[in-house]
């Protein structure tokens, strides 16, 4: 185990532990028992009896295993470029934030229409990674995973993504959860462009200003 951990490349050593707390989620909504604390708590909705700590928990939760293994084989297939790019402990921070913020665009758009079903899983944030991806190598060649002949610009594949969100939002589709990929992909857009530049690099001055705002923790 050692040697195989050693043998990872850096962006794999921070895939690898997100894909497994998935995995965990998964399993554990395998116990019947718990059934109703992960419906509370891992899944995103208005009409459940939480709404903050599910924006982040329903990220690592899956309603099936082709659902999980979609979502990890598009975060894997991207990991090592966006680590590369970012460093660890920046892309698990946006990997995080995204998550978040595709949960509560989800929840605003649940809320303009009035809806009350819950949604879960990975795909918002890894619509935030797969931006970012596409905004800074623009020129990458991607593939549909059951098109794998089929290339095109991950530019080009990023605008149709976005366009096709934003029809199944407008046309209230309802097989994906399309208002949580658009925020999630919207996130990874602007994190390439203004994040780094004004969040990132002057994060220690934001965090002091925070905590001079918010005040002793009681």
């Amino acid at each position: 185990m050692y040697n195989w951990w050693h043998s990872l490349s850096v962006g794999d050593k921070t895939f690898v532990p997100i894909c497994a707390i998935n995995v965990l989620v998964f399993l554990a909504w395998m116990v019947p028992r718990w059934q109703p604390i992960m419906t509370k708590y891992f899944t995103a909705g208005l009409a459940s009896g939480a709404l903050c700590w599910p924006m982040l928990l329903s990220v690592f939760s899956h309603y099936s295993i082709l659902h999980l293994g979609a979502n990890m084989f598009v975060l894997h297939s991207f990991s090592d470029r966006a680590v590369s790019a970012l460093g660890r402990e920046q892309f698990v921070g946006l990997y995080l934030s995204a998550g978040m913020v595709s949960s509560f665009t989800s929840y605003l758009f649940k809320a303009i229409i009035k809806s009350p079903t819950s949604s879960l899983g990975a795909s918002g944030a890894v619509m935030c990674i797969l931006g970012y991806f596409c905004c800074r190598y623009p020129e990458s060649k991607l593939a549909i995973i059951f098109l794998p002949n089929f290339n095109f610009e991950a530019s080009s594949g990023l605008k149709a993504l976005l366009c096709m969100d934003t029809v199944g939002c407008l046309l209230r589709w309802s097989f994906f959860d399309h208002a949580a990929h658009l925020g999630g992909s919207l996130c990874g857009i602007a994190w390439y462009y203004w994040g780094q530049e004004y969040i990132w690099r002057k994060r220690e001055p934001l965090i002091s200003f925070w905590h001079k705002l918010r005040g002793p923790v009681q």
